[in-house]
């Protein structure tokens, strides 16, 4: 099971709050969605005009740079004023959620005749990346990314898929050895599963490791507006993967509502935490168009597959490129106590005159 939460208690998933309220005494801010329990989709009634954090930001009446990393019409102070107004967003945050919807939640299944049922319904939803910012998703069950799908290697699974959407679409499972006819791509595999239709996908999860679902059908727009998410197959070996405490995902976009992880940007997310000691497991994945390097500060990626393959030399960095379509794996020992930033290194994708935006998240250490 995965290891989230839609909101922080009093102790913040076990971590006192008062030490995390301490660890960002002199200013941090990032922000990594992980998925959490069940959610919904940000209701039709909400304006998208509404605030962005950018605007709300942003001091009354003056200029503001745009993510563009500008600062024309900013003294030092108001700029200083920006960054740490976002940054108390983030901390707004981890008390309570700033946003609506929560994605990559895991999806629960049925048992017929050792068989894993799934249901995936493809609709739109409106969905909120960062406070106000309401973009309109093309979604699997109404979030972003869409459910988590976790199988066993050589358990079958049956995978429902039906089109609520007013096109075609079909869903390509990533990474998995499946049989020819079950590839989900449009007239050369399958018939595109037209609007109200229902299709059936049976497989035999293969290799195992971190692989990812998404569409086939009008792609640029279905996948990069929300049709994606994660498909983890558990080895039947679990001597095959290294030991770890907690299994993450951070899941890359760079469309619907501009530079994401697992669907929100900064400010609007927790932050992964750790105990000192513990082994965290991320699984990075890029569904977006554009290659990603994400970079940890004070603390050490122990990088171990690709593409869900075990690599035959694990090897340690501080920077995953991330390509579209690819899969890391990583453990992080959690042995650096503190806040640690956790984005991808370019930098116009993280953070400008108005402080940190996008593609940035943070590891907490206690």
């Amino acid at each position: 099971m995965s290891n989230i939460e839609t909101q922080a208690p009093e102790d913040v998933r076990g971590i006192d709050r008062r030490v995390f309220m301490g660890l960002f005494g002199g200013g941090l801010g990032g922000a990594a969605l992980v998925g959490a329990a069940a959610a919904t989709a940000w209701p039709a009634e909400v304006s998208a005009s509404a605030a962005t954090p950018t605007e709300a930001a942003a001091p009354s009446g003056e200029a503001r740079a745009d993510h563009g990393g500008g600062h024309e019409g900013l003294s030092v102070d108001e700029m200083d004023d920006m960054h740490k107004q976002v940054v108390d967003q983030f901390l707004e945050n981890i008390e309570r959620p700033i946003t609506r919807g929560v994605g990559a939640t895991d999806l629960e299944y049925r048992m017929e005749d050792g068989v894993r049922v799934f249901e995936l319904t493809v609709m739109r939803a409106e969905w909120e990346v960062t406070p106000g910012q309401v973009e309109e998703a093309i979604t699997y069950n109404g979030i972003v990314p869409g459910p988590t799908i976790r199988c066993v290697e050589g358990e079958p699974v049956r995978i429902h898929v039906k089109n609520d959407l007013d096109q075609s679409t079909s869903v390509h499972w990533h990474g998995q050895r499946v049989p020819n006819s079950q590839d989900g791509m449009p007239f050369l595999t399958q018939p595109p599963i037209k609007p109200g239709e229902t299709f059936t996908y049976e497989f035999v999860p293969g290799p195992f490791g971190s692989h990812m679902y998404h569409s086939h059908h009008n792609a640029t727009e279905q996948v990069t507006k929300g049709l994606l998410g994660a498909l983890l197959v558990e080895p039947r070996d679990r001597g095959a993967e290294p030991a770890y405490d907690k299994d993450e995902l951070y899941i890359l976009n760079d469309v619907i509502g501009g530079f994401t992880v697992n669907g929100k940007g900064f400010p609007a997310t927790p932050a992964y935490l750790a105990r000192e000691g513990e082994r965290v497991r991320f699984r990075f994945m890029n569904e977006g168009l554009m290659v990603h390097p994400i970079h940890l500060h004070g603390l050490t990626f122990e990088v171990f597959a690709r593409d869900g393959y075990p690599l035959p030399q694990p090897f340690l960095c501080d920077t995953i490129t991330v390509a579209p379509g690819e899969r890391w794996d990583a453990i992080v020992v959690a042995d650096n106590p503190g806040a640690w930033a956790f984005h991808c290194h370019i930098l116009s994708h993280a953070e400008s005159a108005q402080g940190m935006f996008g593609m940035v998240s943070v590891f907490i250490v206690e």
